[in-house]
């Protein structure tokens, strides 16, 4: 499942993984992202907070990760992953390959200083509305 929030006029999607990602994880997000790019040029960044990798439900989740990423990674300015895992390090050398969008990785429990970086990247003012979706 994949908990998800986009602040607006900040423009920054925060990612909350509980465990493995489905293909239909992707597809809800995947629609609120395009809903919001539809009245905005850029999501100015993008928060992932999860203690761990979840991983994928089978190939159809990793499928609909590649799809959504390869869709959306120009209109992201930049990417904070507050975790403890270790392939944080690997996604976020890899995510290079795919986006001219700035990483930093923080440690899981400073998901607060995470989202503080991601404002000040954007200098935008604080957050007026916002969209949330929990399952």
């Amino acid at each position: 499942m994949l908990d998800y929030t986009i602040s607006k006029p900040e423009g920054i999607l925060e990612l909350i993984p509980h465990g493995s990602l489905s293909e239909e994880d992707f597809e809800r997000l995947t629609a609120a992202v395009d809903s919001y790019l539809g009245d905005h040029t850029k999501l100015h960044g993008v928060l992932i907070h999860t203690k761990g990798f979840p991983g994928w439900e089978g190939f159809g989740g990793l499928a609909a990760h590649m799809r959504f990423v390869s869709s959306h990674f120009k209109s992201v300015e930049c990417v904070a992953i507050a975790t403890d895992s270790h392939f944080a390090g690997i996604a976020a050398s890899l995510g290079k390959y795919f986006t001219s969008a700035e990483f930093r990785q923080f440690p899981f429990s400073d998901d607060a200083q995470a989202l503080q970086w991601l404002r000040t990247r954007t200098k935008l003012a604080p957050v007026v509305e916002e969209f949330h979706e929990t399952q």
